[in-house]
Formats: structure tokens, C-alpha cells, sequence
């Protein structure tokens, strides 16, 4: 997602720039699978930029962080083999493997870790992560093969954060790290190397045969733009893909099919209504959320919609152990969200839409083109809202105007540390908040429980924050969306009961393990 206007700008010259790393891909993504080749199907890109982006599925192919995840979602060793921590002086001093490669040759070492942390730190490079790192007060290059980072203050979360991959200093020194035309064509440590971009097209990636942690069994991995949900399932049947996410709705025409594997994975990915408090609207009359948070009917959304997958929400950590299922939800009540906003002043129309001081009740929800989940729960949502006399109502558009719009139909979620997703989400003034929410209650809870590792107290704070949301809410929270994967060759691998996060990130966590069977 980007909101900034300077970061867009610099978003659109990346795009420009791909013109010069352009090579012919579409034959590539219609060549008959050999085992040795794996077409998936993805949503765009506009640039590969780890350190300034939050989310992108091709990141976990290309680059690796200092920790990584395992199939259970846990922190463990990558590009570092060991670490200390220094409790007293809360200091972490990671010890790195030897021998690690750039896809270009280069020697990875401990500076190229501090220029990627200090490019997300710093804030002219307007990263969306850098709430993460916002705890590291210095980081020392002891050698080339250790590190140190001092906090000014405890975060049992920052292991999480050094999974983020890291970038080569050597080719990324005094570039602008929002449009250089290194993230057109990227070098990485991970198992599969940047190949060629046909933008609009295919982005191929090819094993990395060099690679720390053994190469990878498949040779090429392209990843194959198909922004429409519809037309990745037309494509799979087509076999012009081999392997892609697709909706609940297209998944039952494969299921019944032997020749295509379905894998369904559940996910820490929810949606809901994002509110923009910039907007007079809110300012005025926060407490209609509670209204809209009795209005939305869940339980059909997961029914009608997600067809059974998915369950609904009403906080943002209902799959971590940190959820507090004790606290009571504003859940699905009619009659309750016509009383509240009866309370506060609006009164019912002749039209059936209520209004207040000459403005009639109404707002409309944005949603990003190309993703048919999210329009079909914005549909049942402002069915809702218009049944208690809302003038609510949606809209599809190519480009979002993050400042000036009422509200959008987002989509978070993460299945690791519960710090991550909270934070930099919910926190006033954080990166991801993207909807300018503020409550010091949140602010002081999640900021108590990124600096204990006591899981009683952890959970004590988290309880508090969600507790918080309910009184004072950032969104209308709809329901998670668990994932379907669906293949047309047989793939060996897929660590189906891993937890995925946001839009169904993570399945490639352990691609370098995976197969492709041929028939002979």
C-alpha cells in the first residue's frame, strides 16, 4: 500500500525504469512444465524493495534476513548462525555464517546489514517497516562476520524483525532506496536469482546454485502477473499456470477434478472496514462505529463469501496465542446499531436513511480493484448498513487516495509475534497506520508488551489492547480469510499446516525444498 505522494512518485519512476530490465517473458509462462520449471500465478509488482515495502511473496525467493521461519511460524537462524543477547544492556550481537555469496559474487558481510537497517531507519526513505526498528539506538560492525545491535529499550519482537531480508551496500550506497533501478532487477542472498522482468508480464527467477543453504530442486520459478482473481482460475484450468491462490468460489470447480491438488491453509489474514480519521466524518462521529460493528452480519460473510473457510473477526489476534477470547465483541445486533446511532443525535428519514443537522448518513468504502473477496464482503457490508439506514456503498477503484477517502476495505494479519501487525498498525503515528487511528490506551499497551518477555505480562497488555479496540475502535473487523492454493502438477512440499499471513504470504518459505513429479 502506499499512501505518500513522494513515495508514489518515486513508485512511478521504478516502473519507468523497468522498461530497461525488460526481457520477453510471455513464452516462458506458456512453456509446457518439465519438472524443472514452476508458473505461478501473482499479483503485480512495481518494484522488489524489502526494506521500504511490507509485504511482497517473491521477497522470501530472492533475499534472506539474518532469522528466518520454520514451518511452525518460529524465529530461527539464517544468514546468522547464532546470537547473543545481553539482557542488561539490551544489546543482541548476531554472529553470521562465512561464505555467504550475492547472486552478483560479492562477499555478504556484517556492513551490508547495517546499511539495510539503517536505510528502514532512516526517515527520508519513508519505509513502511520502520516502526520495527524504531528500539535500535546503535548498531556496531564488530567484524565482518558480527554485529550488534543496542535498544534503547527491551523488544522481545526484534528477533522477528530480523527476518526481514537484507539488502548489498555494495550496490545500493547513496542510491535512492524508493526508485533506483537496482529493485527492478535485484541481487540477493536467497535461493532463487532475479532472471528477467516482462513488465506487466512475468518476473522469472532462476535457482541459485551457489546458495548457503543448499540449491534449490526447482530450476526456474516464474512468477506469471495475473491481477484478477477470476482470471488466475481460468488460467490454471488453461495451464498457462501451474500453481496459484484463487477464491473460495473457484476452488469448487477444482475440487472434484484429479487432475489439479488443492491445499488449503488457514491464515492471520483478516478484513474489515478501515476508517480514515483525517476525515471530518469520523472526527465528528466516532462513536457510529460501534454502530457499523453491530450492523455487519459476520457469520453470512463467512458463509456467503469465504463458503465456510475463514471465521469471523473481531480483533486483530484471534490466531495468536496472545488472543483474549474473554473480552465481549460488539457482534452482530441490528436493533443495538440503530439505538446507538439513534443516541447520538441522527434521526430516521422518510427514505429510510438516517440524518442529522441537514446531512443524510452515508459514507463509501473503497476497495482495490482486482480482488473479488473483498468486493463481494463489501457488498454484504453495506447491505447491512444500508438495512439499519446507512447510505453506505462501495466502489472499485485502480487507485486508492489514502488521504481523502472515508474508508477502505483493508486486509492485515500476521502469524508471527503478536508485536508485528499491532504495532506499526494500531500505534499512533506508525508506519501502517494508514487510517491515522490514535488511542493512548493502545499506544501504551502495545508498547508494555513489546518490552516484557513474560508471557503472563505480555498477554495481561495484549488483553488491554484488544479490550481498547472494543471501546474504541480502529476498524469494523469482518472475518479471516483462510486460503485455497490450487496446482495442476503434482508439487512435493508444500508445508500445508504452516499458518500464512497477509493476502496468503509465506507458502514460499521452504520452496528450496520443494519438487515437481513427471509422469514417465
Amino acid at each position: 500500500m502506499t499512501k505518500n505522494p513522494k513515495r508514489l512518485l518515486a513508485i512511478i519512476i521504478a516502473a519507468v525504469m523497468a522498461l530497461c530490465f525488460t526481457a520477453c517473458g510471455d513464452d516462458r509462462a506458456d512453456t509446457a512444465n518439465d519438472g524443472n520449471t514452476l508458473v505461478y500465478g501473482s499479483n503485480d509488482y512495481t518494484r522488489i524493495n524489502p526494506a521500504i515495502d511490507e509485504h511482497g511473496e517473491i521477497n522470501l525467493l530472492l533475499f534472506d534476513g539474518l532469522m528466518g521461519h520454520n514451518a511452525d511460524n518460529e524465529v530461527v537462524p539464517a544468514l546468522a548462525e547464532s546470537y547473543d543477547l545481553d539482557d542488561a544492556a539490551n544489546t543482541y550481537t548476531f554472529h553470521l555464517r562465512e561464505g555467504v555469496k550475492w547472486h552478483d559474487g560479492e562477499d555478504f558481510t556484517a556492513k551490508d546489514v547495517k546499511f539495510t537497517i539503517d536505510a528502514i531507519m532512516d526517515p527520508d526513505n519513508e519505509s513502511e517497516i520502520f516502526s520495527n526498528y524504531e528500539d535500535v539506538e546503535k548498531i556496531t560492525v564488530k567484524d565482518d562476520h558480527t554485529i550488534a545491535f543496542k535498544l534503547k529499550a527491551p523488544n522481545v519482537a526484534f528477533l522477528e524483525y530480523m527476518t526481514i531480508g537484507i539488502l548489498p551496500e555494495h550496490l545500493l550506497a547513496g542510491k535512492d532506496m524508493q526508485s533506483d533501478g537496482y529493485f527492478m532487477a535485484p541481487v540477493g542472498t536467497g535461493p532463487y536469482k532475479f532472471e528477467a522482468w516482462d513488465e506487466g508480464q512475468s518476473i522469472t527467477l532462476t535457482a541459485n546454485e551457489n546458495y548457503w543453504g543448499g540449491a534449490p530442486n526447482i530450476g526456474t520459478v516464474i512468477f506469471k502477473i495475473v491481477p484478477d482473481d477470476n482470471a488466475k482460475a481460468l488460467q490454471l484450468e488453461s495451464g498457462e499456470l501451474n500453481l496459484s491462490q484463487i477464491t473460495a468460489k473457484d476452488t469448487e470447480s477444482f475440487e472434484d477434478n484429479e487432475q489439479f491438488e488443492t491445499y488449503s491453509m488457514k491464515t492471520s489474514d483478516y478484513r474489515g472496514i478501515m476508517y480514515n480519521f483525517n476525515n471530518t466524518l469520523w472526527q465528528d462521529n466516532k462513536e457510529l462505529i460501534h454502530a457499523f460493528n453491530c450492523a455487519v452480519d459476520r457469520d453470512a460473510m463467512v458463509d456467503s463469501v469465504l463458503l465456510g473457510e475463514g471465521i469471523p473477526a473481531y480483533g486483530p489476534l484471534a490466531r495468536n496465542e496472545f488472543n483474549d477470547d474473554s473480552i465481549k465483541q460488539e457482534s452482530y445486533d441490528p436493533k443495538k446499531a440503530k439505538a446507538i446511532i439513534e443516541k447520538n443525535g441522527w434521526t430516521l428519514g422518510d427514505d429510510g436513511i438516517y440524518e442529522k443537522d441537514g446531512r443524510k448518513l452515508g459514507f463509501t468504502i473503497n476497495c482495490k480493484e482486482g480482488d473479488q473477496v473483498r468486493a463481494d464482503l463489501a457488498a454484504i457490508a453495506c447491505q447491512n448498513l444500508q438495512d439499519i439506514g446507512v447510505d453506505a456503498k462501495y466502489e472499485i477503484k485502480s487507485e486508492i487516495d489514502w488521504e481523502n477517502q472515508e474508508a477502505f476495505l483493508i486486509g492485515w494479519g500476521s502469524p508471527f509475534d503478536a508485536d508485528d501487525h499491532t504495532y506499526k498498525v494500531f500505534g499512533t503515528g506508525k508506519g501502517n497506520n494508514f487510517s491515522s487511528y490514535s488511542d493512548k490506551t493502545v499506544d501504551e499497551a502495545l508498547t508494555k508488551a513489546r518490552q516484557t518477555g513474560d508471557k503472563a505480562e505480555r498477554k495481561k497488555y495484549y488483553s488491554q489492547f484488544q479490550k481498547a479496540l472494543v471501546d474504541d475502535p480502529a476498524y469494523t473487523f469482518f472475518c479471516y480469510v483462510d486460503v485455497n492454493y490450487i496446482s495442476n502438477i503434482p508439487i512435493q512440499g508444500i508445508s500445508e499446516d504452516t499458518i500464512l499471513g497477509h493476502h496468503g504470504v509465506g507458502i514460499f518459505w521452504n520452496i528450496k525444498d520443494w519438487t515437481i513429479e513427471t509422469e514417465h
